[in-house]
């Protein structure tokens, strides 16, 4: 039986993976020996392994995490505020599929981006669309895009994503304008959708840190409420890094 003409159809219904696994068995001395369930099943697995690599890069570029962080290397050491049980309830991703919140604080260099970043990693590699932003860029982005018109898109875009990452919140005060965007981002986003915050000021400081007292409340409320809540302690990460180069890079 002429094969080529399947491998040519296989390669132009774009099932890569499937055309790929036939011809490695066609380079294989031995594989007369298998059934042809087993031939098949290898073939539909390949293509199957494919198709979730290609899936999981797709999401990890439109993710745009900052660290290429994963949750089995996080340092768990005692002191540090971050059970490993938690980390690995949180890294199986029911919480996002519930619908709740992961709010992170601690000191700068305490590994609160790089957490952020794993959960992030982890929401990814199980099929869920995620977009990481640092709090500054995404007043800007929203700035810009109220000025050309794609305010509405861009919501629309962010309350569709289903784990958004807000690194360095409160690293400067809210303005009332930054307040009111950061509303509207927030309630599109409620219920359903899940957002990590990760900052440097204590949750308890939070209010403050926004320039209009009736919005801080709503943002907060929708927030806050039923959260996940991660208080990093210790040392400085980076400090350890310093001192001992062969520790691992959990230290944003």
């Amino acid at each position: 039986m002429l094969l080529q003409p399947t491998l040519d159809k296989l390669w132009a219904m774009r099932l890569t993976g499937m055309a790929q696994a036939l011809e490695l068995q066609l380079q294989q001395a031995d594989v007369e020996s298998l059934a042809f369930e087993e031939r098949l099943g290898l073939i539909v697995d390949h293509e199957w392994a494919c198709r979730q690599d290609r899936r999981l890069s797709r999401l990890l570029k439109e993710a745009r995490l900052r660290l290429a962080a994963c949750t089995e290397d996080l340092d768990c050491r005692p002191g540090r505020g971050l059970d490993r049980s938690v980390v690995l309830r949180l890294a199986a991703c029911d919480w996002i599929r519930e619908g709740h919140q992961v709010l992170i604080s601690g000191p700068t260099g305490g590994g609160k981006t790089y957490l952020a970043c794993a959960l992030g990693n982890a929401a990814c590699r199980q099929g869920i669309s995620t977009r990481y932003y640092r709090v500054p860029r995404l007043l800007q982005d929203l700035a810009l895009a109220r000025a050309d018109g794609s305010y509405a898109r861009l919501l629309a875009r962010l309350a569709g994503t289903k784990l958004l990452i807000l690194d360095d919140w409160g690293i400067t005060p809210l303005s009332a304008g930054d307040c009111r965007d950061v509303f509207e981002l927030v309630d599109d986003r409620s219920p359903g959708r899940s957002t990590i915050v990760a900052s440097q000021l204590p949750l308890d400081a939070w209010h403050s840190a926004m320039a209009d007292p009736t919005l801080a409340d709503a943002i907060l409320d929708r927030l806050v409420h039923g959260a996940h809540k991660i208080v990093l302690k210790g040392e400085s990460m980076r400090k350890v890094m310093r001192a001992n180069p062969s520790n691992r890079p959990d230290m944003t």
